[in-house]
């Protein structure tokens, strides 16, 4: 059975490849310069991921907060951690953030097991 991220992460997998196939340069690069984003350098990619999450939220991209999730439980962060930049997200973006808030909360659930739909 699967749970809303399962989901959603087989439609990013089934989309990127789509993606991919286009033969298109500016598309090419930009996914390219996303990736290298979260590279290490100066800062760290896992440090990267929880900055990449802090504003998703404070963007409002479910999309973006749940790939950022899956990203920052792989390298390790904690949820007390998580919880932490939920919080400066919230304090950053307002109460808009409320229901990206939940979304969050609700995704980092699914990706440590803890809920099915």
């Amino acid at each position: 059975m699967t749970n809303r991220l399962d989901d959603i992460q087989a439609y990013r997998k089934k989309m990127n490849e789509r993606i991919f196939e286009i033969d298109h340069l500016g598309i090419k690069r930009f996914f390219n310069l996303d990736t290298a984003a979260y590279n290490d350098a100066a800062l760290d990619g896992k440090t990267k991921e929880l900055l990449g999450l802090t504003a998703s939220m404070v963007l409002r991209c479910n999309d973006c907060i749940d790939y950022h999730i899956v990203q920052c439980v792989d390298a390790g962060w904690s949820d007390a951690e998580l919880y932490e930049a939920f919080n400066v997200a919230l304090v950053v973006g307002g109460s808009i953030v409320i229901p990206h808030l939940r979304h969050a909360v609700e995704t980092l659930d699914l990706a440590r097991g803890r809920g099915e739909e």
